[in-house]
């Protein structure tokens, strides 16, 4: 009966975070290029009492023994780089990525950083920045006075001058990819940072060598589905309830133990 306190407890606790992973899914189903995550879990050890397979006899074995256990554990909070729906903006420094590949910026300490959210602003030098003032790398500078500017599928950036017919080519967006994008660290602010298990940064042009096209005017949606959290939220609270309830049951178990003999 304290086993099953203990082991009860292991899937309190396991659904709480549980339930934090789908919070956090919720909470961000406005955010654009948000990627889910999900809790993945394991069953822990197992406690034998009589070994699979031992001797039963001189001549027969136990054919499945007992073991018992001990409860369960999270293992990974793994997040899911599917393609968000998009959303049309009209606006010209909004851009979307069709398929696989993040942006790169450059943060202030001179580090680079990867982002899904495409929702660029200028800067008062013209600079391609994020919403956090991040610089977008390669650096793109739109000069003063453009009258339109057009961002290509293959990631060019060509701006209009006034008194000039014809586009000229400022830049070039590049994209990245990643050989284990799930194993991106996460920085908040819709970034995230390479590390050992992600691989390193593939880069290359939108549109080749298995990167995604860009489109202009459009931002990629958070990749929540409000429906699918819903479920697993009320899946989540009632195994959290039945393990509570196994608590209880384990204590009015020992409650009666204990009062043997009184």
């Amino acid at each position: 009966m304290i086993r099953a306190l203990y082991t009860a407890a292991t899937g309190m606790e396991a659904q709480q975070l549980n339930i934090d992973v789908i919070a956090n899914n919720l909470a961000n189903v406005g955010t654009s290029g948000f990627k889910k995550s999900r809790a993945d879990f394991q069953d822990l050890f197992y406690q034998t009492l009589k070994e699979p397979g031992g001797p039963a006899t001189g001549t027969t074995q136990v054919p499945t023994g007992i073991q018992v256990g001990l409860g369960v554990r999270p293992v990974a909070v793994q997040r899911i780089h599917l393609q968000g729906d998009f959303s049309q903006t009209t606006n010209p420094l909004d851009v979307a990525i069709e398929g696989d590949g993040l942006f790169q910026v450059t943060l202030p300490d001179g580090n680079t950083a990867y982002t899904r959210a495409g929702a660029f602003k200028l800067d008062s030098t013209g600079s391609l920045v994020t919403s956090e003032g991040d610089a977008v790398t390669p650096q793109i500078t739109i000069p003063q006075g453009a009258q339109s500017i057009s961002i290509g599928n293959d990631g060019t950036v060509s701006v209009t001058l006034a008194g000039q017919s014809a586009p000229s080519q400022v830049g070039q967006i590049q994209t990245v990819r990643f050989a284990n994008p799930a194993g991106l660290r996460a920085e908040g602010r819709n970034l995230f940072r390479e590390t050992d298990t992600s691989g390193t940064p593939q880069l290359g042009t939108p549109g080749q060598g298995g990167l995604g096209q860009l489109a202009q005017g459009f931002l990629e949606s958070s990749n929540v589905s409000v429906v699918e959290e819903l479920v697993a939220m009320i899946s989540g609270q009632r195994a959290y309830e039945i393990n509570s309830r196994a608590i209880a049951a384990a204590d009015e178990m020992l409650r009666t133990a204990a009062a043997v003999g009184r």
